[in-house]
């Protein structure tokens, strides 16, 4: 095997180890919190030794911060380039979608942003605050825009997102209360009538029409 052959193979071992390593550690922090994970634990469910953990991540704090960092980035939207000359209820909707399908398709990212609010988001540094901050914002501006134009109903903006974020993580991070209660976990089918649900109960509370795509005749 030549020098570069080698360099490319270690290449993607190196990748494959981390994937397995984040992806371990995603589940472990949604289950049991930063404080409550071990690396340990994390290193077990990866199937590599601690020290290989230690040797891409150099702490738990580190390896947190990556996950947190990952997360961020898999709840980038369509929504965060809307302006005030969009329309109004497709932007909603389309918001509204895009979170509850992160909801479905990777419930463990919500909960362990859930867990770390919940225990006060000692965690998260600075920076993202101030980001996360800007990011509302500027979505709170482009909401009073719409409102100024008599696009949209006047509804507080502000509790209008929270009450999107509130409506759509519910479907991951109550995820085994629903499950529960239904007695079996949603199909993708009925994630998708829990998303018109959602869409035509907040869009017509904002005094929107409904995009035909998200139409729900028994709401």
């Amino acid at each position: 095997m030549s020098i570069k052959e080698k360099a490319k193979t270690d290449s993607s071992i190196s990748l494959n180890r981390r994937s397995l390593i984040m992806s371990a550690a995603l589940k472990a922090f949604a289950q049991d919190g930063f404080k409550g994970a071990s690396i340990q634990k994390i290193a077990d469910a990866a199937k590599l030794p601690k020290a290989n953990v230690l040797y891409y991540f150099k702490s738990k704090k580190a390896l947190y911060s990556h996950v947190v960092t990952s997360i961020l980035a898999t709840w980038n939207s369509s929504f965060d380039n809307v302006t005030v000359d969009d329309c109004p209820a497709q932007s909603l909707a389309n918001y509204i979608a895009e979170k509850m399908e992160i909801s479905r398709v990777n419930p463990y990212s919500s909960k362990v942003f859930a867990i770390e609010i919940i225990n006060g988001a000692n965690n998260l540094n600075d920076s993202f605050k101030q980001q996360h901050k800007e990011w509302v914002d500027g979505r709170i501006a482009v909401i009073e825009g719409w409102i100024q134009m008599q696009k949209l109903a006047y509804i507080n903006p502000e509790y209008l997102l929270y009450h999107i974020w509130s409506s759509t993580q519910h479907y991951a991070d109550f995820s085994s209360q629903i499950t529960q209660l239904r007695g079996k976990s949603m199909s993708k089918q009925e994630y998708a009538e829990a998303t018109s649900t959602v869409v035509n109960i907040i869009l017509k509370g904002c005094g929107l029409s409904v995009p035909a795509a998200f139409v729900n005749h028994h709401v």
